[in-house]
Order: structure tokens, then sequence, then C-alpha cells
């Protein structure tokens, strides 16, 4: 396998992002857009408002530089801004300010391709789309692609402080070119911030994939390090996490040993339900020793009553009681993979649906990152409990959101969260 540069690469793939979008009707945009004093008043109050759309360096002030028409949208005009700081290199920076209800590149207005995008979320292909809603099927895929060259942390978490202490991570499989690949993904306050695909799953690859999210959290955060991560058995995996975070407490998933036991057991119909209330028994043992008696009580129970497969796996179980029992010691860390599966259940739909990946890593890399902030801004079912409190993933870790409409909270988070100059 080929070895890569990972920070090389990932430059390929994010893209530096000077455009800052921010909440604004359109009738009232066209109302301000071409009046100084009423412009630069809308955009003081925006910065006071939501500094974390704006650059850093914006606090020392700027000047209007000048603005833009679409020939693709008649009547729609950008103003540009240029900041009185300059970067490191000494150059003037200036960023394109624009409303949320247009979209980058000018290809159209938030409100009418809002539906087709949020189609997405539900596999609706991309031929299916363009027969509903108008133009070809490059339009909707070069659409939703883009959104694969922003940072992902930086989009979905606005607060630094946020940044989840606890995660889980793991890895799906699927194929490139007909060969198979791995897509690593972090999930983190049930939102996923990092996939990427590697194209082998052992440690080298596996570190480099994963090393992508560490890239953006400390980009956001410069000392961010996270105290544990839930992962099943799988070595590399948990060798990649220690690599990139070497103080990390990995908490293994117990659900996956469960998995096992299961797989050889459940034809044994009523022993089985046995099995698994003792095991589930042990899991909910309320402090390591309790824990650590159970298990052990499990072991001798199943020497006198399983056999073969089924007693090698509970016997495997109890071998890891020490690493099971570490999540006493951090309360709020995951023992099993039950979120991480709720996000990896849709993005194999997902893979499944488009036949898996076809064409350039590139390419693949870039799908992945734009299904990842698709899926965390995307409305969650109005039938669901947790709608009645958030609307999305991003606006459950956040706890606000920048519009009420989730496309253009998208679109508006991603002011500056791409590797800026």
């Amino acid at each position: 396998m080929p070895q890569r540069n990972c920070t090389k690469i990932k430059a390929n793939v994010v893209s530096p992002n000077k455009r800052i979008t921010l909440p604004i009707t359109m009738e009232q945009y066209q109302e301000i857009v071409g009046d100084h004093r009423a412009y630069r008043k809308w955009v003081d109050k925006m910065i006071v408002q939501y500094p974390e759309l704006f650059p850093k360096e914006v606090v020392g002030g700027y000047t209007l530089h000048d603005e833009r028409a679409s020939e693709k949208m008649e009547g729609v005009r950008l103003r540009r801004i240029c900041l009185k700081a300059c970067d490191s290199k000494g150059k003037k920076q200036v960023f394109t300010l624009a409303p949320s209800g247009v979209m980058p590149y000018f290809v159209g207005y938030t409100d009418k391709v809002e539906k087709g995008l949020f189609l997405r979320r539900f596999d609706v292909p991309f031929w299916a789309l363009a027969y509903v809603f108008g133009q070809d099927d490059n339009y909707w895929y070069r659409m939703e692609n883009r959104f694969g060259r922003y940072e992902i942390v930086q989009t979905v978490v606005k607060d630094p402080q946020k940044l989840p202490l606890h995660l889980l991570a793991d890895e799906k499989i699927t194929w490139l070119n007909g060969e198979k690949v791995v897509v690593a993904t972090t999930v983190g306050e049930d939102c996923v911030l990092g996939v990427s695909v590697a194209l082998n799953a052992d440690e080298e690859n596996l570190t480099e994939a994963y090393q992508h999210f560490k890239e953006e959290a400390q980009a956001l955060k410069a000392d961010y390090a996270p105290e544990t991560v839930n992962t099943d058995g799988w070595a590399a995996t948990q060798r990649a996490w220690l690599n990139l975070f070497p103080m990390i407490i990995l908490i293994e998933c117990f659900l996956h040993a469960f998995i096992k036991i299961r797989e050889r057991g459940k034809h044994l119909k009523e022993l089985f339900h046995q099995i698994s209330q003792q095991v589930w028994d042990v899991y909910r043992a309320a402090d390591a020793a309790s824990f650590r008696s159970k298990a052990e009580e499990l072991r001798l129970w199943a020497e006198k009553n399983t056999t073969g497969y089924v007693l090698e796996s509970i016997r495997k179980l109890c071998a890891k009681t020490e690493r099971f029992v570490l999540a006493y010691d951090y309360p709020h860390a995951y023992r099993t993979s039950n979120m991480l599966d709720r996000h990896m259940n849709p993005m194999a739909r997902w893979l499944d649906s488009a036949r898996f990946f076809h064409g350039h890593w590139g390419s693949a890399e870039r799908s992945m990152r734009a299904w990842a902030l698709l899926h965390d801004f995307g409305p969650y079912c109005p039938r669901a409990k947790i709608s009645q409190k958030f609307s999305s993933p991003a606006h459950k870790l956040n706890g606000f959101v920048y519009h009420p409409n989730w496309l253009h909270n998208l679109l508006i988070a991603t002011s500056m969260s791409g590797v800026t100059p």
C-alpha cells in the first residue's frame, strides 16, 4: 500500500474558505446591499452577535472593499470586506459576505435547492433529483460534493468548549473502484465529527485517517485532547488512537462482546435467553467491584451450562473485565457503540444506494465529508421525541441555531470553517 502524506492530501480535499455567510432574508438584504451606511451597520451588528463567523482579525477594523454581481443570478450582488490587519505574510485579507439565501458560486437560491438536498438524506439518486427539481445529475452532485471541502469539526462545533471529551470510533467497510477500503468514523455528542476513507484497516492507514479529526479539532482548540474513546476490539483502531492521543483511555465496547456471544448462541433458544440476562446483568453492575464479581459468576455459570463456541465467547468477554471496568472511572464515557451505530446505519444505506465509490480517492473523501455535514445539520424526524427540543444533531450539540431552516443553518455554519490562508 503506497504511503501518503496526510496533511498534503487533506489540503487537496479541504479548500480555503473566504466566504462569510450571514443570516438575513433576501428581501432585507436587497434593501441594504446598495446602501453603504445601512450595510456597514448590519455587518457591525453581525460581528457583535456572531463573532465566531468572522476572522479574529476583524476586531481590528475593516473597510468595504468592493462588490460583485452574478451573471448566473440576475440582481444578486455580494460585497467584500478588507481587514485592516494583514495576514502573517503581510498581505491584505479580503472576504466575501453573502446572505444565507444564496448558495456558494451562485448555483441557486437556498430555498429552491433545499428540498432536493434534503432528499439526499434518504439516498435519493441525483438523476431522480434532476427529474423532479430540474437541472442535471452533475448539478446536484457538485452541489453536494462541495460541502466536502469544509472542515467538519469547525462547521459543526461553534464553541471550542463544546468539543466532546468522550468519543466513539469505528470503521465502515466499503469499496473504492472494487477494492476494499474503510471509512474511519469519529462520533461525539451525537454528531459525526470525522470521516475519512482509509485504503486499509491497518494501524498506519487508520492513524492517518483519524488524524484528520485531530487536526480539525486542534485547529479549533489547540490543546484539545479527548479523555476516552469507545472502540470495538480491533487492535489497529486502538493503536491508531493511542498514536494520536497517547494519554487517551480506550473503552472497549461491551455490545460487541455480547454480539459475539449472540452470533454463536442464538440457536440455543431458552438457554440463550438466560445467557443474555446474565450478560446484561454484568453490564448493569453498579460499580467496578460488582462488575468483576458478576463477571466471575457468569464465567462459572457458563462453564457448567454451556460448551463449545458459546463458552469460548463468554470466556473472552470475562477475560476483558479489566478493560470494561475502566468506564467506571469515567462516568460520561460511552460503554457501548450504540450512539455511533445510529449514525453508521444511515451511512451504510447511503453507501449501498450509490453502489459504493467509483473514481478518485479525493472525490470519495469529499463525498463522505459532505454526507457527514448534511447528516449533522439535517432535521430530525418530527415524530422523534428529541425533535421537541432540538432540530438537528448540530443544534443538540451547540444549543442554538442561526436559522430555522436546516440548509440556511448549515451554510451559515460553514463561514470560516475551511483552512483559511
